[in-house]
């Protein structure tokens, strides 16, 4: 099995009214790297790559049969403070203060301007999760 080099087994697969600005908090909110754009006839987004980390995540403008979804994603980096206040200033709202956890993450979520909920954390141990 091939997997195009950025990509994992699973990619999320956004559909987003206003997909331009999604992408948008993808960047500037949550540190990503647009790498991919492909846009439609009508100038909509049909589709967009935005690496974030070592994954790829995928962006198209919700249509009348791929309508808007949203979910929830937990998304690793280097400083879960640092990020949860860049998220913060490009609209997110906070959904749970960061905080260390039991499990050895250091964590907190907001929720992005699209219902997207997104769990960010900082490992805090060089361990798999134990039970």
């Amino acid at each position: 099995m091939y997997i195009p080099p950025g990509f994992n087994t699973v990619t999320p697969y956004f559909f987003v009214a206003n997909a331009e600005s999604f992408v948008r908090f993808l960047v500037h909110g949550l540190g990503g790297t647009e790498t991919c754009r492909t846009m439609r006839p009508n100038g909509l987004i049909q589709n967009v790559q935005v690496k974030l980390g070592t994954s790829t995540v995928m962006v198209s403008e919700a249509t009348e049969r791929y309508k808007p979804m949203a979910a929830a994603y937990y998304l690793y980096v280097e400083n879960a403070d640092v990020s949860i206040q860049r998220a913060l200033k490009h609209g997110a709202i906070l959904e749970m203060e960061v905080g260390d956890m039991p499990y050895g993450d250091r964590q907190g979520g907001v929720k992005d301007q699209h219902g997207n909920i997104w769990w960010i954390s900082q490992r805090t141990v060089h361990e798999p999760y134990t039970p």
